[in-house]
């Protein structure tokens, strides 16, 4: 699904463009995703693991999700480089479609700027419009108590924990854990 583009003004009164990725972000993805998973053990891929991402990949990935109706990716670009990301999928099986499923990332510079919030929100209002969708989940790892205040000020609530779920390099377990929002109708 393609989102219509829509620009804001960062706290530190830079603007940031918010729209669904396009050909010419493929570049600025694959280094996102590259930077992004090295800066800190909250995000569930190392820099190395970026390595099968690839251009062609990342066309069909975005070709893909654009012309969906069952889901949506965002970029935030500032200052032309992609900033954040986001995430939200959804199925049609009786039995699950009203659930979607979240994911939101930003590179380390951009944090306490107010995409991460404003990525949500997005993210809400898309699930919002779909009149089967009931709740939205989505993970956090353990430590990152900075997106836990993010999706608990956004109205998500812890309702599982996957013990160890992550392995760091050196040996050190992480739980993960899992949360909803659920929408009223």
């Amino acid at each position: 699904m393609v989102v219509q583009a829509f620009e804001y003004i960062l706290r530190d009164g830079r603007k940031a463009l918010i729209r669904s990725p396009r050909d010419e972000d493929i570049q600025g993805v694959l280094d996102f995703l590259y930077i992004s998973a090295g800066e800190t053990d909250f995000i569930v891929r190392y820099p190395e693991e970026c390595s099968k991402f690839t251009p062609e990949g990342e066309k069909a990935l975005f070709d893909r999700i654009n012309s969906s109706e069952n889901e949506a990716m965002l970029v935030c670009l500032v200052d032309g480089k992609v900033a954040g990301n986001c995430h939200i999928s959804w199925n049609n099986r009786l039995k699950t479609r009203h659930r979607a499923s979240v994911a939101v990332a930003l590179l380390r510079e951009f944090w306490n700027q107010g995409i991460g919030t404003r990525l949500t929100q997005e993210m809400i209002r898309i699930a919002e419009e779909n009149e089967n969708i009931l709740q939205i989940e989505l993970e956090f790892v353990e430590g990152n108590s900075r997106a836990r205040a993010l999706y608990e000020k956004m109205g998500f609530r812890i309702c599982g924990i996957k013990p160890n779920a992550i392995r760091l390099k050196d040996g050190t377990l992480l739980n993960m854990y899992s949360m909803i929002r659920e929408i009223a109708r």
